[in-house]
């Protein structure tokens, strides 16, 4: 084998470590490694009892008995979710642990945020004969409902994840495990409050499901605490003008509600607020000298210079949570209620706001 094989074959082990059970097709995806190359890898690597391939998906083999012997008692269960290798990391590594500790085995499916294809991935869940679905389904505000209809029809038990369906909608009537989003924003509010901000404003995205909730819990909260309201600064602008990033469009933005007086920001998330620090900083800003900075998601957030301040989901319970409820739905011998169930997020006080 070649040396390129040894470090391709070890990049293959490493992600299935990481995500446990995935289907053939996503593990080609996340490495950008053709589909026809990894599926020989991955029979190579079987064939040598590094892993253990099963209706198109892989995943380790079996350390034991012990691993087979909890309530989920080889149950296998999918997992849609809409990427990988940020967020949804912690909340997969929390429903795999879950599901090792049951005796159950994952299987993960990856529906881009791009892509729009939720119902097709979910058809190739079901494919590998799984008990049961944790779903993430990519939702934004303005879809129209009528398109998640499919939830109405599965053949197997699901728990949404981080999402949460319209009243009267066929999902409605699924179990929900997920964060408390408009919780977590008035807590940042709350801090920056507290701190003598009398206007604080939110920079967020506008295309994801999380990001609506975010916004809505930014107006809410505002109106709760008495704050002086400022319009959402955008931080994906399609055709941002004089070829400037998005980056550095919202660090323009914010530099120009400086001088308008607002010296406190919310960043939802922190793939863009990591960024900004810097870029303020050519601008003439520091944080948190002159300017107080909270993230959302708390993924990088303590990875960037200063530290930030950083609004923390329970993104490992909620995976685990999830795991837990479906498990429990599929052991019961009577029909059980549906289950909505949120979470509540932390505060994780660093340096970048300044006071204490």
């Amino acid at each position: 084998m070649s040396s390129s094989a040894d470090e391709r074959r070890a990049r293959i082990l490493k992600a299935v470590r990481e995500l446990g059970s995935v289907r053939v097709v996503d593990l080609a995806d996340r490495l950008a490694i053709p589909a026809v190359t990894v599926r020989r890898d991955v029979a190579a690597l079987a064939d040598a009892g590094e892993l253990h391939r099963s209706h198109g998906s892989v995943a380790l083999p079996d350390s034991g008995p012990s691993g087979r012997t909890g309530p989920g008692r080889d149950r296998v269960i999918g997992m849609l979710v809409p990427t990988v290798g940020s967020y949804f990391d912690e909340v997969i590594a929390g429903a795999r642990s879950a599901a090792t500790a049951a005796g159950a085995r994952l299987v993960l499916g990856i529906a881009p945020y791009e892509a729009r294809d939720d119902r097709a991935q979910v058809d190739r869940l079901l494919e590998s004969a799984v008990d049961g679905l944790l779903l993430t389904p990519n939702w934004r505000p303005d879809q129209d409902p009528d398109q998640h209809d499919w939830l109405g029809d599965l053949p197997v038990p699901a728990v949404l994840v981080e999402r949460k369906a319209l009243p009267g909608s066929p999902g409605a009537e699924l179990d929900a495990v997920g964060s408390d989003h408009r919780h977590g924003v008035l807590l940042a509010l709350r801090h920056l409050a507290a701190l003598g901000h009398g206007t604080v404003a939110l920079a967020a995205r506008d295309d994801t499901w999380t990001a609506h909730q975010v916004r809505t819990g930014y107006a809410e909260g505002v109106r709760l605490l008495g704050l002086e309201p400022h319009p959402v600064i955008e931080t994906h602008r399609p055709g941002t003008p004089f070829g400037l990033t998005d980056s550095e469009w919202s660090a323009d933005q914010l530099a120009g509600a400086v001088e308008q007086g607002i010296r406190a920001f919310i960043v939802h998330n922190d793939q863009d607020a990591i960024q900004l620090p810097p870029l303020l900083r050519v601008r003439g800003l520091r944080v948190p000298d002159d300017v107080a900075l909270i993230s959302y998601d708390d993924v990088f957030a303590a990875l960037a210079a200063p530290p930030l301040t950083a609004v923390s989901p329970p993104k490992r319970t909620v995976g685990a949570t999830a795991l837990e409820l479906l498990l429990r739905r599929l052991a019961a011998a009577a029909p059980m209620p549906g289950h909505h169930l949120e979470l509540l997020p932390e505060l994780k006080i660093r340096t970048s706001c300044g006071g204490s």
